[in-house]
């Protein structure tokens, strides 16, 4: 069984495709893609949050809701939008944001392979969105949102990436946020062998952005059992080194029964403090940008507090909640702690200065981004980041590419 495999795409028709593609299933709130799908009645928030075809008042998580999804999925079908290829593809997908653009292959990817950790995690699931994304595929039986990965240097794959994108796009479209998304179709069996052959060889690949999804194919295919489709999960491949994540930022709502004063004489044990009359975007990982009573600081842990050869030790996260999270401000588990919420890095630094401002939280804290080598040497040591740790931009469209179960 090989790393990758190509497969018969359901996707837009190419006149379609604007009318189709609509961001993932998971960063929107029902509300948020009830308004984004108002007048559209092809998106594809149609399948992936059918719920904003329901009563607000209907669980997410409601067998209707699920039924819905397979109704509209099927509507989208018989009215001429979507389209299953003949034969099995690859597909490049390419992503521009910001003038940065990041080209993958669309494909599906073994489970075997997962379940041996050559295709490598480095996050936690919960059962709750594992049973959601379960069901959501068994009730449409398809695998509706890629997982994003990356894979390690290869310039063999990335030229035959870069050849066929060279070529004119079936798909060329700009969404509401201005990321572009482009798609071509890999049809011919000598391009289609060299990818396979290619990827087949690559020690490990690495899962960015899906881990609820991987988990949730792995549950179908361990119920469903035998040889088919259902063994794969639909996977779009990036080289590690286009890929792009986001800080991912901390606010707490109180100093743990110090005011703004002893906290900064707190903060000074361990790390260097000074004031800054802009916002702080931290340059390094054991660099912090604070925003508290009205102004913000520039934090710098001391060197000697950065651990060398430890993965997850030297994480900005890692650094930060042990040595002010945790022992200054007590909070002993983020994931289920309230007095800690977590705002992505697309939101900006103005967002961090908003939440603290409004009165709702007493202080921030800007992150330097995870980078992707220290996600990969995180996964290459069988270990698991701590939550909330990476944010990856731009993401991938749901709708462009399905994998239908056979």
């Amino acid at each position: 069984m090989p790393l990758i495999q190509p497969f018969r795409a359901l996707r837009p028709v190419p006149a379609r495709a604007a009318e189709v593609l609509a961001p993932p299933y998971d960063v929107l709130s029902s509300s948020e893609a009830r308004a984004r799908a108002s007048g559209k009645p092809f998106s594809f928030l149609h399948v992936s949050r059918p719920e904003i075809d329901l009563d607000p008042a209907t669980d997410p998580y409601d067998k209707a809701v699920y039924a819905k999804a397979a109704e509209n999925l099927k509507r989208m079908i018989e009215a001429g939008v979507l389209m299953r290829d003949a034969a099995p593809c690859y597909y490049v997908y390419r992503l521009t944001w910001r003038d940065r653009t990041q080209t993958g292959l669309a494909c599906v990817a073994s489970l075997a392979d997962y379940a041996s950790n050559r295709i490598r995690k480095h996050e936690l699931t919960t059962p709750l969105k594992e049973d959601d994304r379960v069901r959501q595929i068994e009730a449409i039986n398809a695998q509706t949102g890629p997982v994003m990965s990356g894979y390690p240097n290869a310039p063999a794959i990335d030229a035959l990436l870069a050849k066929v994108a060279a070529g004119k796009p079936v798909v060329d479209v700009t969404a509401d946020d201005r990321v572009r998304h482009q798609l071509w179709i890999v049809s011919d069996a000598a391009t289609i062998d060299a990818l396979t052959r290619d990827f087949d060889a690559l020690p490990a690949v690495y899962i960015g952005d899906g881990h609820h999804r991987t988990a949730a194919a792995a549950r179908v295919a361990a119920a469903r059992k035998g040889e088919g489709s259902h063994q794969y999960f639909l996977s779009v491949l990036f080289p590690e080194r286009e890929m792009t994540i986001l800080d991912y930022n901390r606010v707490v709502k109180d100093l743990n029964r110090r005011d703004p004063e002893q906290f900064l004489a707190e903060l000074a044990k361990n790390f260097t403090v000074a004031p800054s009359a802009e916002p702080v975007r931290p340059a390094a990982s054991n660099e912090y940008g604070m925003y508290l009573a009205g102004r913000w600081y520039k934090l710098s842990l001391r060197p000697d507090l950065v651990p060398k050869n430890d993965p997850i030790g030297r994480l900005p996260i890692t650094l930060l909640t042990r040595n002010v999270i945790e022992p200054l401000l007590g909070i002993k588990d983020p994931r289920t702690d309230k007095r800690i919420d977590f705002i992505g890095g697309a939101r900006g630094l103005e967002g961090l200065a908003a939440r603290v401002d409004s009165g709702e939280m007493a202080v921030a804290f800007a992150l330097y981004p995870t980078q992707m080598h220290d996600l990969m040497a995180v996964a290459d040591a069988g270990s698991i980041m701590p939550p909330k740790s990476t944010w990856f931009e731009p993401k991938l469209a749901d709708g462009m590419v399905s994998h239908v179960l056979d």
